[in-house]
């Protein structure tokens, strides 16, 4: 999801830009279009309004498409008019498909998520005007990451990242993202136990707050969490990420279906996390990533752009 995306839910606190003129209740102006605030309270989804204070002290209450992040706004000034004259997905050097499909998880109805790495041309990278830290096309499930970011994510074990090096399904690799191919055992290491513990044990707690005040959880939801905790136990037993759920397929399939009561469900997350603390005591995993391997990689990607001077390495789009 891009920084100013319009289904983000933006935190107190966010610096925000009025994109039309404000008004008080009076319906008399009171600041221009283009007037700075500060998020002070947020709703709880993409329907309802914020409530923001401008310097002044006057407060008034937008919707998210009537606001813009403050840097985001900014950067909009100047980098459209730069970045227009190039595709920047011209320079992907890596796609794969991760989501369902790369599980086994897939049916008729699912998308076909594509992930990757793209590696701008060195101008631009040096440029005023820089470069996006991903590409995103909602329309046809695309997100590229630039090549920097997507190493950093790597390192810290980001799962989705850490699927997209791992995933069987890959549709293009340039020589270069071949390469990196090759180091990816070297972004694992045991930074994954909090990494994947950490977000399923918070999304777990969220699930119980929804069963408790709505009687009803996402199933859908529930299956990808489980996932995850299957996928994380299973990297620090045996030093390899598994993208495809192999022989856990029917179970997690009858939980997306809502065929398996949440209690079990949480039965096997518990069964889970105890074999998660045990793996990580056990596993072959360093303590940290190969931090000078990664690096190593990204300056030798860094040189070939600049001397190529823009060539594309993405012949197969």
């Amino acid at each position: 999801m891009s920084a100013d995306s319009p289904h983000m839910i933006l935190s107190p606190g966010t610096q925000v830009v009025a994109l039309a003129e404000v008004r008080g209740t009076d319906g008399k102006p009171v600041h221009p279009r283009g007037a700075v605030g500060v998020v002070i309270q947020s709703p709880a989804d993409y329907w309802h309004s914020y409530r923001v204070r401008f310097l002044d002290g006057f407060e008034a209450s937008f919707l998210r498409g009537e606001i813009s992040i403050l840097s985001s706004f900014q950067r909009e000034l100047s980098m459209p008019d730069a970045l227009a004259e190039y595709d920047l997905y011209k320079h992907v050097i890596y796609r794969c498909v991760v989501g369902s499909r790369a599980y086994g998880l897939d049916d008729e109805e699912s998308d076909t998520d594509r992930r990757g790495i793209y590696l701008p041309p060195a101008d631009r990278q040096w440029s005023l005007f820089g470069v996006p830290e991903q590409l995103e096309n909602p329309n046809t499930e695309e997100v590229y990451w630039e090549a920097q970011k997507f190493v950093v994510m790597a390192l810290k074990s980001n799962p989705n990242v850490l699927e997209c090096l791992y995933t069987p399904l890959v549709e293009f690799a340039s020589p270069l993202a071949s390469e990196l191919l090759l180091l990816r055992p070297k972004f694992l290491s045991r930074m994954v136990y909090q990494t994947y513990n950490g977000y399923v044990t918070s999304q777990f707690k969220k699930l119980q707050a929804d069963l408790r005040n709505k009687g009803a959880v996402k199933w859908k939801h529930v299956m990808h969490l489980l996932r995850l905790l299957l996928a994380g136990v299973e990297t620090l037993e045996s030093g390899v990420v598994p993208v495809h759920v192999g022989e856990h397929r029917p179970r997690l399939l009858s939980i997306k279906r809502g065929e398996v009561p949440f209690e079990q469900c949480e039965a096997w997350r518990r069964e889970l996390h105890k074999r998660f603390d045990a793996a990580v005591q056990k596993s072959p995993l360093p303590e940290r990533p190969d931090y000078a391997a990664a690096n190593d990689w990204l300056v030798r990607a860094r040189r070939h752009m600049a001397s190529v001077h823009g060539v594309l390495l993405n012949q197969s789009r």
